[in-house]
């Protein structure tokens, strides 16, 4: 029976950083480290810092189709095979610079594609309730969400100078990097397997 060689898949992840702060936000360090983890691990990949953008509040199609900003930020998201999701903590739940990213968006750029969560919070209860309503959201665009998911919680000393104290929490973190791609990988590898399968299938007939 004729063997299955599946070459090496190449992938692009992108990561929608959900704070308004910059080079001074938590959530953007954090997921720096989850993108140097994907690069590691043979992706390619992209920042998509929010606060560079001056997005129009969602409220109609124009606001989608005519605006350069968004344009450009569909057209990075659309590139991406993988998607980080990551956002501070407001009232229990993600960023509303987020939520508006997301809505100006839609399917074309996220269906059936795999997502990466990672929430930061100041308290002791970290941002679960911002990885719950993620998720949710994720699945209503048609994503898929790895089951390893990141909250940071008592983000104000949680770093130093940039640098993560807790070690064990920058290896979960640089862990959800590897994950993002590896499942990214197999998730893009299955049309080409499927196609495969198919033909061995014709061979063996």
């Amino acid at each position: 029976m004729a063997t299955i060689h599946a070459p090496l898949v190449p992938v692009h992840i992108a990561a929608i950083c959900g704070s308004m702060r910059g080079d001074q936000s938590y959530t953007r360090m954090a997921l720096e480290l989850a993108l140097a983890a994907a690069r590691s691990a043979g992706a390619t990949i992209d920042l998509i810092d929010l606060a560079a953008f001056d997005l129009p509040l969602c409220s109609s199609p124009q606001d989608r189709d005519d605006n350069l900003q968004v344009q450009e930020m569909k057209a990075r998201v659309g590139a991406a095979q993988g998607i980080f999701l990551g956002s501070p903590e407001y009232h229990n739940s993600f960023s509303g610079v987020l939520k508006n990213a997301l809505d100006l968006m839609g399917g074309d750029e996220f269906r059936g594609k795999v997502f990466g969560l990672l929430g930061v919070a100041g308290g002791n209860a970290g941002a679960a309730n911002t990885l719950s309503h993620l998720r949710v959201v994720v699945r209503g665009v048609g994503g898929w969400s790895l089951p390893v998911q990141i909250s940071i919680p008592n983000v104000r000393t949680a770093f130093v100078d940039g640098q993560l104290v807790d070690r064990g929490l920058e290896d979960r973190i640089r862990f959800l990097g590897r994950e993002l791609v590896r499942f990214t990988r197999l998730h893009s590898m299955v049309p080409e397997l499927e196609h495969r399968l198919v033909e061995i299938i014709d061979e063996d007939v």
